[in-house]
């Protein structure tokens, strides 16, 4: 890019108001993802504590403003707040640019909000899921409102995806808009048109209680489910040997959560099972509850006597966006710019790029820093990741304003 950056996203945030049209300076990104960190967002349904995402929604609203957006800020639920600002002339093609505020807990953390830097790693809650990607969002709308461009840009900055994803579901609910949208989870910079989705099958296994005394009175609702498990241990080898998708590879199923009994002396008169199977794109409620009841009738067989019942719980689809369309083509384009070869690849995890494809908006996931540093104790990001995710996003964003592509 050939813009000059401030050092430090405070001068936009407390200077002058006008300094993106009289200096042309931008704030660096990797200042910016320093104070997202440093700036604590936990969800609090996720810990007690948890401060929600007033004082990052904000921060980062006051910044959006000063850089001449149009700014709004909705309380989707009590301190859970969502960020959404427009920019440009709406006659041409709409971008939704979509990031998450909250992150999850800090237990286990001795110094979550640090923000540091160490050795090119930015150290902290929340810096690769996903205030990195935060970064490049906010980075590419301010070089982006420096240029007159035919388009019109959407900055949804969300809450709550960390649990129920309730900003996103207050965003899709407001009838949104956009020809295309990017989701800035962290991806490595890989395009990741395609993602698993989810649906929680609970099972309840019922049994006799009973003194352990009289085991002729018994009927142990434990054991009996011991038989639903390794029905459920058998159809997860089906899974990964008769089911495939290009990007996301095969589905999965495997018992997340399990409760009985009542003392070591007593037949359990229940157990209760929470299943979780990993849908592919396509794949509905109705299809996964099919292929469960045929699992249950299967341990059936092994076990006469299993009475048990399966219901469905919370879904959340896989979708994928076409690897020719504009937003994935467009985004290749712009990382082969920036000198990277532009990956395809598949995001295992559900993510709230879900709601938008629903909705009718394409979307996919891009951004800086590796899933496999979310919530972990030591939580990072590459700054070199964050500086050239800003770089490619400003530059497919600006393009795709302009051409639609």
């Amino acid at each position: 890019m050939n813009h000059n950056r401030t050092s430090d996203p405070e001068r936009t945030q407390h200077g002058d108001p006008g300094l993106r049209r009289v200096a042309h300076q931008l704030p660096d990104p990797v200042a910016m993802a320093r104070r997202l960190v440093r700036t604590a967002s936990v969800n609090p349904v996720l810990e007690q504590n948890g401060t929600g995402e007033r004082e990052i929604a904000g921060l980062v609203a006051d910044w959006l403003g000063r850089w001449g957006y149009a700014v709004g800020t909705t309380e989707v639920a009590p301190g859970r707040f969502n960020v959404v600002a427009r920019f440009g002339s709406g006659s041409g093609p709409v971008l939704l640019l979509n990031g998450h505020l909250d992150t999850v807990g800090v237990e286990g953390m001795p110094d979550p909000f640090s923000g540091d830097v160490h050795e090119g790693r930015l150290h902290g809650r929340g810096a690769a899921d996903m205030k990195g990607g935060v970064a490049c969002i906010l980075a590419a709308a301010a070089a982006l409102a420096t240029e007159d461009l035919p388009g019109e840009l959407v900055v949804a900055l969300t809450a709550d995806e960390e649990h129920a994803s309730l900003g996103m579901e207050a965003l899709v609910a407001t009838g949104i808009h956009a020809d295309a949208g990017v989701v800035c989870e962290p991806t490595g910079l890989a395009v990741m048109p395609a993602h698993k989705g989810f649906l929680w099958i609970n099972a309840e296994v019922k049994g006799r209680a009973a003194h352990g005394s009289r085991p002729e009175l018994g009927v142990d609702a434990i054991a009996h489910a011991g038989h639903l498990l390794v029905a459920f241990e058998a159809e997860a080898a089906r899974l990964a040997r008769d089911t495939d998708h290009p990007l996301l590879g095969p589905a999965s199923v495997h018992a997340g959560t399990i409760a009985g009994g009542s003392a070591p002396s007593v037949y359990p008169d229940r157990c209760e099972i929470v299943f979780e199977r990993r849908t592919l794109p396509g794949e509905t409620v109705d299809q996964v509850m099919r292929e469960a009841e045929r699992v249950l009738d299967g341990a059936r067989r092994g076990c006469p006597q299993l009475e048990a019942r399966l219901e469905p719980g919370l879904f959340r689809a896989g979708t994928e966006v076409p690897a020719a369309s504009p937003v994935v083509r467009g985004l290749l384009a712009a990382c082969e710019r920036a000198g990277l070869p532009g990956t395809v690849a598949g995001m295992s995890a559900w993510v709230d790029a879900c709601f938008l494809n629903r909705s009718g908006i394409p979307a996919v996931c891009f951004g800086p820093g590796s899933i496999a540093q979310a919530h972990t104790d030591d939580e990072w990001i590459s700054t070199s990741e964050i500086e050239a995710g800003a770089e490619i996003l400003t530059d497919f964003s600006r393009r795709f304003l302009a051409e639609g592509r």
